[in-house]
């Protein structure tokens, strides 16, 4: 469908971005910087703040520090092709070098679950969390702890810990997010 002259690549139940649409976006550094920078600020970003952020994240510098081609090859690169394609996807308004987030680009949180290095998959957590809570709800059902602690306060036990996992996991996935930290969850330090 066509959108203000431009050609869109949102399909049109509810104007959603397809899934294959949301990969090829976030697929390429570039874009997914772009947006952490769109994300951080409150209404429209300029092209040229956001090329002269992502060039020194690209570059490992302090923006200060990133030199003029640095800066014009991200620049370039965003004016001509990464900012268009976003727009397109209906990600972001692009216009005359200023960008500002759609409703759509909050669809794209659910598909950044970012897994630190020094991390387990959530998933994996929770299966091994699973498999210990019913060993231990399994244990005290057979009479294998003291009889002292009831069955009650182990099925406690078992509820508390994923409650807190559950927080926890939640507290470190909006700390992971596009936009809400300095950097991307993928700029290396």
């Amino acid at each position: 469908m066509a959108v203000g002259g431009k050609q869109s690549d949102q399909t049109g139940a509810g104007n959603a971005i397809t899934r294959d649409k949301v990969f090829e976006l976030l697929s390429n550094h570039r874009r997914r910087y772009a947006l952490h920078v769109a994300k951080q600020t409150d209404g429209a970003s300029e092209l040229s703040d956001i090329a002269e952020q992502v060039a020194a994240w690209e570059n490992g510098k302090a923006q200060s520090e990133i030199t003029s081609s640095e800066r014009h090859r991200v620049y370039t690169s965003m004016q001509q092709t990464h900012l268009p394609a976003m727009d397109r996807a209906g990600v972001i308004d692009y216009d005359n070098g200023t960008v500002t987030l759609t409703e759509q680009a909050a669809d794209l949180d659910v598909y950044m679950d970012v897994v630190p290095e020094d991390s387990i998959p959530w998933g994996q957590y929770y299966l091994g969390l699973a498999v210990l809570s019913g060993a231990v709800v399994g244990a005290a059902g057979l009479g294998v702890f003291p009889a002292s602690v009831p069955d009650l306060a182990w099925a406690a036990l078992v509820v508390a810990l994923f409650l807190c996992s559950g927080l926890y996991h939640v507290w470190q996935s909006r700390q992971l997010r596009l936009g809400a930290g300095e950097t991307p969850p993928d700029v290396e330090t």
